[in-house]
C-alpha cells in the first residue's frame, strides 16, 4: 500500500476522525442511537485519549487521515480488561489489511500497558469488521462487559492477550 504511517492521534485530528467515523456508521445504517454518532466525545477524540492506560492510533495514507483504532479503559470493565474502541476507516483504505495492522497496534499497546483481555461491542451492520476481529482471534459473549453506555450495540466480542 502506498505510503501509510500509523501514529498516536493528535489534537487536529479530532474533526476528520468525527467525519470519519460518523460517515462509516451512516453508510452502513448504523448511525441510530446507543452508538458513538450520537456520543460527544466523537468530537473529542484527541482529549478523550489522554486518559492513562488508553491510546488512539491514526492511519495515513499519503498523508491523508483515512482512519483508526484505539484503546480505552472502559467504565466498569474488570481492571485487567481494555476496549478495542473506534475502529474505522474510509472506504478507500479497507479490505487493504489496515485494519488489521490497526488492531494489531492496539493489541500491542494493551500487552504492554498490563491488559489481559481487550473487549469490542459492535453491530451487524458492520459485518466486514466482524470478520477481521474473527480473525483477530476475537470470540463472541453472550452479553455485555461494563457500561460503555452503547445500547446500540447487539454484538459483544472478548479476546484474551
Amino acid at each position: 500500500m502506498n505510503d501509510v504511517l500509523i501514529r498516536t492521534i493528535e489534537p487536529g485530528d479530532n474533526a476528520a476522525l468525527a467525519i470519519i467515523v460518523r460517515n462509516t456508521l451512516k453508510e452502513f445504517g448504523a448511525n441510530h442511537p446507543g452508538t458513538v454518532y450520537y456520543d460527544p466525545s466523537t468530537d473529542a477524540l484527541f482529549e478523550l485519549f489522554q486518559t492513562p492506560g488508553s491510546i488512539y492510533y491514526v492511519a495515513l495514507i499519503n498523508n491523508t487521515l483515512v482512519g483508526g483504532a484505539g484503546i480505552y479503559p472502559s467504565e466498569g470493565l474488570p481492571a485487567d480488561t481494555c476496549e478495542l474502541v473506534k475502529m474505522y476507516l474510509l472506504p478507500a483504505a479497507r479490505g487493504k489489511g489496515l485494519g488489521s495492522r490497526l488492531i494489531e497496534k492496539a493489541l500491542a499497546f494493551a500487552r504492554e500497558a498490563g491488559y489481559q483481555k481487550v473487549y469490542l461491542e459492535t453491530m451487524p451492520e458492520l459485518s466486514k469488521a466482524i470478520s477481521v476481529y474473527e480473525k483477530a482471534g476475537f470470540a463472541y459473549l453472550p452479553g455485555p462487559l461494563g457500561n460503555t453506555g452503547h445500547f446500540g450495540c447487539s454484538i459483544w466480542m472478548l479476546k484474551t492477550l
